[in-house]
């Protein structure tokens, strides 16, 4: 089996800058398709069934976000064994906790499937969307619920490749899956060829769809001896001390992710008493402004990889310099990106909906979220770059504080006791990105990060160093 670089390619060593480019670009890639479905379905749900649509499957799509958080943690708890492992070359101890994080995965996408489908109608109602809205999206929200299953194990597969340094395989499995999401899309919504017509709905059914693709993807590269690590059921075994290790690094993890989840659910409270046009407006810039995250959230997770890999093999010099041109790098790209939607805003807003009072409010926020977007991004680096390293304790108050502490309070107060009204939400939401990055830079001089435990003290057998 001819195995790429990326299964063999020595982290600890080479020039950082150079490392931290060839395993971040397949991830910015892929970072595309991955943003591209959210779009493509609210684009399909404006075609369907107008602007108002597009509120409803933000709302919808939200959730869906939220049931990923919840079990995000586990990745996170995972990478950062594989990485050390990795780093450490202990590649027995990185196969032993992904078969263990697999099997947490899949009992708790379980559980929160089931729980998405009953409670669906119910978690509409909660948000305050109005009863157009919620027609719209119940169906589609319990789709998005009955595919989290099939998503997390894609992700988790995807999570144990990048950790151990195969960004490629990841980004490929990612392509397949996304392209062939956005192809049949049309063909269950409309019902073309005699297929079902499922309107909107039918996009969260192929999204499931296409999930499944990226897993086998995914399997076949772990199981066939083209990765660094290797899975093989034989050596399969319940190690109850591991999974709690896993958890325990993970759970910090998944209350930022929680954290982050369950604020936007009370922003889109906080939102919709003022009509469908903002709502609508909120969701979709929302969006957009991700697109801009590409760079963030893959720059992030490659300079996580390689921190943990290197304090792995106790280099933490190149672990902090990782991080410091990480950060760099995100704020340039995001600034870039950024530029794009506050010169061209009606562009891309146009792309979705050309109802006049719509675009007026939507290109307002859609600026307002543009420029602070690039200290979210450099936040992003931060956050990601210390979870992996395994100080998962330190983003979940940074984020506590700046959401929960500010954002949120900031937010009723210009929405409710201003003239900004809706508009003094898009601005809580940036002055908190601003508040995060500074604490977050603030705890990256402190180095406490560089000193997490995250390996057990034994492990089953230690791998030589490659030649």
């Amino acid at each position: 089996m001819v195995r790429s670089a990326y299964a063999t390619r020595d982290l600890t060593t080479g020039g950082v800058r150079r490392n931290l480019w060839f395993i971040a670009w397949p991830q910015m890639v892929a970072g595309v398709f991955n943003a591209s479905d959210q779009l493509a379905d609210i684009f399909w749900a404006a075609k369907v069934a107008g602007f108002n649509a597009i509120g409803g499957i933000g709302v919808a799509q939200a959730y869906g976000q939220l049931i990923m958080m919840a079990r995000m943690g586990l990745d996170v708890g995972m990478q950062a064994m594989i990485a050390r492992a990795v780093g450490a070359r202990r590649i027995d101890l990185a196969n032993h906790a992904m078969l263990q994080a697999f099997t947490l995965t899949f009992l708790l996408s379980l559980v929160l499937a089931i729980f998405g489908i009953v409670f669906a109608p119910f978690l509409l109602s909660i948000v305050g969307v109005s009863q157009a809205v919620a027609d719209v999206a119940v169906v589609y929200l319990q789709f998005q619920f009955a595919a989290a299953g099939v998503h997390s194990f894609r992700q988790t597969t995807g999570a144990a490749l990048q950790a151990s340094g195969d960004t490629l395989t990841h980004m490929k499995s990612t392509i397949a899956s996304r392209v062939l999401h956005l192809v049949i899309s049309p063909f269950l919504i409309f019902g073309w060829f005699g297929l079902p017509d499922m309107g909107i709905a039918g996009a969260a059914a192929a999204n499931a769809v296409a999930h499944v693709v990226g897993i086998v993807w995914n399997l076949y590269a772990l199981s066939s001896g083209s990765s660094r690590l290797k899975l093989s059921l034989l050596d399969y075994r319940v190690d109850l001390p591991m999974m709690w290790r896993i958890i325990r690094i993970g759970a910090p993890a998944t209350a930022t992710q929680m954290e982050r989840g369950l604020s936007e659910m009370v922003l889109i409270r906080l939102v919709s008493p003022f009509g469908d046009i903002p709502l609508a407006a909120y969701s979709l810039t929302r969006r957009l402004e991700r697109m801009t995250n590409i760079g963030s959230q893959g720059m992030g997770r490659a300079s996580g990889i390689l921190v943990a890999q290197n304090l792995g093999a106790d280099q933490p010099d190149r672990a902090r310099a990782t991080v410091k041109w990480a950060v760099g790098y995100v704020m340039v790209i995001r600034g870039a990106a950024g530029l794009l939607l506050i010169v061209f805003p009606e562009f891309f807003i146009g792309l979705f909906s050309s109802d006049p009072e719509f675009v007026d409010t939507a290109v307002v926020w859609l600026r307002i979220q543009a420029v602070a977007g690039t200290l979210l991004g450099g936040g992003q680096v931060f956050q990601q770059s210390f979870n992996i390293a395994g100080d998962t304790l330190a983003p979940m108050l940074v984020t506590f504080m700046s959401m929960w502490v500010m954002e949120i309070p900031i937010a009723f107060v210009l929405s409710r006791w201003t003239s900004a009204e809706a508009l003094g939400i898009a601005i809580a939401i940036a002055i908190a990105m601003l508040i995060r990055f500074a604490l977050y830079g603030g705890y990256y001089f402190t180095g406490r990060w560089l000193n997490v435990d995250v390996l057990p003290q034994s492990a089953p057998v230690e791998e030589a160093r490659s030649p």
